[in-house]
C-alpha cells in the first residue's frame, strides 16, 4: 500500500501535468498538424524549445544536431539525472502515422510533472533532462546523439511509445539494412543475349536465397527486400540491378550472423551469374544500425506499480511480442532504458493513414498523460532512493554483458 508520502508524491506529479493538459493538447496539436521527415524537424524544433523554456528549463537549441534539442531542470547540487526522450518526425506521405507528436507530449508532459514534484521538496538534490531527438524514422538521430556525449551525464532514460496495447518491456529487434549494386553487360535480348551478363539475374538469385534463408532462421528473425532497379526495357539485357533488403533479430550479436549470410548469398549470387557488385550495409562497421532495446528491470516494475496505480480502469498489460526497431534500442546500451508502448484505443495499427487520425483523438491524449504521470513518478523514485540507483546500475551491467554474449 502506498504511503502518505508518495500520495503526496503522486497528487503534486498529476497536478504537475492536469494543470498543463490543454497547453500539452495544442502543442500536441501543432506538431501533428506539422509534420516533418527526419532532420527536417524545424517546426517541432521550435515548439518543443518555446514551450519548454517558458516552463522553467533551460534549453539548448540545435543541440549537436540542427533539429535536436537539450532542456533541464536542475535542483541543488549533485543527485540524479533522469532522461525523458521526445520524438518528433513524421512519416512521408502519412504524416504522424507513429505518433510521434504524442511522444514528444509525454516527454514535456512528465518533465513538468517531475519538476513539479522536486520544487514541491527542495531537499531533494538532481535534475530532470527532456532530449529532443529527431530523425526516429530511418535517421538514427539517437545515435548521432549517443556518438556526440548527449547521454554520457543522464543516470536513467525513459520514453514511451503508443500503439495497440499495453506493453511493459516489448521485444524491439535489432535491425541493420543496406543495399547491393550488381553490375553486368548490357546486350541486345534477342539478337545477342549471349553477350550479355544478366545482373537482374543475380538481383532474383539474391532475392530468391534471402527467402529460402528463412526456413532455417530463429522464429524472432525477420528478413525482407525488395529489387529496386531491375532494367530499363525487356529486350536490353538488365547491366545492372539494386536489391534494398533489412535484417533484423532480437540481439545486436543475431543481426551480425544475419549480415554474414547476407554477405554470403550476394557473393554467390554474383559469382553465379558473372556478375560484379557494391554492397553498402548502413552500419557496415558494426553489428546492428539499430539496437536491440534492454529494459532495465527495476524501471519495470517502478513503471508498472505507478501505471497500475492509476486504477482499475487502466487497460492490463499484455504479454510481450516482437515489434520493429528503434534508436532507442541504441540509447539503452548507453544507459539503463526503458520504452513501454501504450495502448491509445485505436483500431488501426501503427504506420498506416488510420493511426494518424487516431493520434489526435482526446482518448489518445488522455492516455499519453496517464503513461506521462508514471515516467514522472518512476522518475522521482530515481531521484529519491540512491541505494535503488546503484541496483538499476548493477543489473544493467549484467544486461550489457548478456546482450553482447
Amino acid at each position: 500500500m502506498a504511503s502518505e508520502s508518495d500520495k503526496l508524491v503522486s497528487e503534486i506529479i498529476d497536478k504537475g501535468v492536469e494543470s498543463n493538459a490543454e497547453s500539452l493538447l495544442e502543442l500536441s496539436r501543432q506538431i501533428w498538424s506539422h509534420p516533418e521527415l527526419c532532420f527536417k524537424e524545424k517546426f517541432a524544433h521550435d515548439a518543443l524549445t518555446a514551450y519548454l523554456e517558458e516552463h522553467g528549463f533551460v534549453v539548448d537549441r540545435q543541440y549537436k544536431l540542427e533539429t535536436a534539442f537539450r532542456a533541464v531542470f536542475s535542483q541543488g547540487s549533485g543527485g540524479a539525472n533522469v532522461g525523458l526522450i521526445c520524438e518528433y518526425d513524421a512519416l512521408p506521405d502519412i504524416g504522424h502515422a507513429c505518433g510521434h507528436n504524442l511522444i514528444a507530449e509525454s516527454g514535456v508532459a512528465a518533465a513538468l510533472g517531475l519538476k513539479a514534484a522536486l520544487q514541491a521538496d527542495t531537499s531533494v538534490n538532481g535534475s530532470v533532462t527532456v532530449l529532443g531527438t529527431p530523425a526516429e524514422e530511418g535517421g538514427g538521430g539517437k545515435i548521432h546523439l549517443i556518438d556526440g556525449g548527449a547521454f554520457m551525464d543522464v543516470d536513467v532514460c525513459m520514453m514511451v511509445h503508443p500503439g495497440l496495447e499495453n506493453m511493459l518491456a516489448p521485444v524491439v529487434l535489432a535491425f541493420n539494412g543496406g543495399k547491393v549494386t550488381f553490375t553486368g553487360r548490357a546486350a541486345h535480348a534477342a539478337a545477342s543475349p549471349w553477350e550479355g551478363i544478366n545482373a537482374l539475374d543475380a538481383a532474383v538469385n539474391a532475392y530468391n536465397a534471402l527467402s529460402t534463408l528463412r526456413q532455417q532462421l530463429r522464429p524472432d528473425s525477420r528478413v525482407h527486400a525488395v529489387i529496386t532497379d531491375g532494367g530499363k526495357k525487356s529486350n536490353i539485357i538488365p547491366e545492372t540491378s539494386t536489391l534494398e533488403f533489412g535484417l533484423r533479430a532480437t540481439t545486436d550479436v543475431q543481426v551480425a550472423v544475419l549480415k554474414e549470410k547476407m554477405t554470403g548469398i550476394i557473393k554467390a549470387a554474383a559469382l553465379a551469374t558473372g556478375c560484379q557488385y557494391t554492397l553498402e550495409f548502413e552500419a557496415p562497421d558494426r553489428p546492428a544500425f539499430y539496437s536491440s532495446l534492454i529494459s532495465n528491470p527495476q524501471l519495470c516494475e517502478l513503471y508498472r506499480k505507478h501505471w497500475l496505480a492509476m486504477g482499475p480502469e487502466f487497460p492490463d498489460i499484455v504479454d510481450d511480442r516482437p515489434l520493429a526497431s528503434t534508436d532507442m534500442g541504441n540509447v539503452s546500451y548507453a544507459v539503463p532504458s526503458i520504452q513501454p508502448i501504450f495502448s491509445v484505443g485505436a483500431t488501426a495499427d501503427i504506420h498506416t493513414r488510420d493511426f494518424t487520425a487516431e493520434a489526435m483523438t482526446p482518448k489518445a491524449h488522455t492516455a499519453t498523460r496517464c503513461v506521462s504521470k508514471s515516467m514522472a513518478a518512476v522518475g522521482w523514485d530515481v531521484l529519491t532512493n540512491t541505494e535503488l540507483l546503484k541496483e538499476i546500475r548493477e543489473s544493467y551491467q549484467k544486461q550489457l554483458a548478456n546482450a553482447r554474449a
